[in-house]
């Protein structure tokens, strides 16, 4: 099941007002998206108006920080965010993260981006809350499956499917036979293309 399934299936129940959803992709082309504080500044926002009591918190954060003018520090944003979570009610809370891989360690980060969202993602799971549903997606990376596995009670790798990497090579040799600037290549070019690319295609 990929990520996008699973937000599809969340969104309709969502729609009857018995669920609340926090989806946030990490992108490596955005720095503002390869940190804990963008996860956890996007959850607050998501999260904190889908109750009264939640944007009352959302409030008082903002308000104990000069109204906006000065920003709250992780470790508030943390804080708040267990709270909204801890809420109480009957609505299931479900946060899918995204793209895990592509949360680097910008320069300058005195401990690495991912280790830091790594930590998150645990107390999270710590705070074992029978209400709330984590997804995370990832490449197969050493440091994300050692820190997660032991976390998690169902996982999917679609690296080990034989029809994750057909639809790869379905996808690239679709993309060399209707682009319109490789219609101009020759046949033996655009092969070679093919095999280089299925070759280091990896899921992705």
């Amino acid at each position: 099941m990929t990520s996008s399934s699973v937000i599809e299936d969340v969104q309709r129940i969502r729609a009857t007002g018995s669920v609340s959803l926090a989806y946030y992709y990490f992108d490596f082309k955005d720095v503002r998206k390869q940190g804990r504080r963008g996860l956890l500044s996007s959850l607050l926002i998501q999260l904190c108006p889908r109750s009264r009591h939640g944007y009352d918190i959302l409030s008082n954060l903002i308000a104990t920080h000069d109204i906006g003018l000065r920003e709250p520090d992780d470790t508030d944003l943390i804080r708040c965010l267990k709270v909204v979570l801890t809420l109480p009610g009957r609505e299931k809370k479900f946060i899918v993260v995204d793209g895990l891989d592509e949360c680097s360690n910008p320069p300058g980060f005195p401990k690495p981006a991912r280790q830091e969202v790594l930590d998150l993602l645990k107390e999270l799971v710590s705070l074992d809350l029978p209400d709330l549903r984590i997804c995370v997606t990832s490449r197969p990376e050493i440091e994300i499956k050692n820190s997660l596995e032991p976390l998690t009670s169902h996982q999917m790798s679609l690296h080990d499917e034989s029809g994750q990497r057909e639809a790869v090579l379905d996808y690239i040799r679709s993309f060399i036979q209707t682009d319109r600037q490789m219609q101009k290549w020759r046949s033996e070019d655009k092969q070679l293309t093919f095999d280089i690319l299925s070759g280091k295609a990896g899921g992705m």
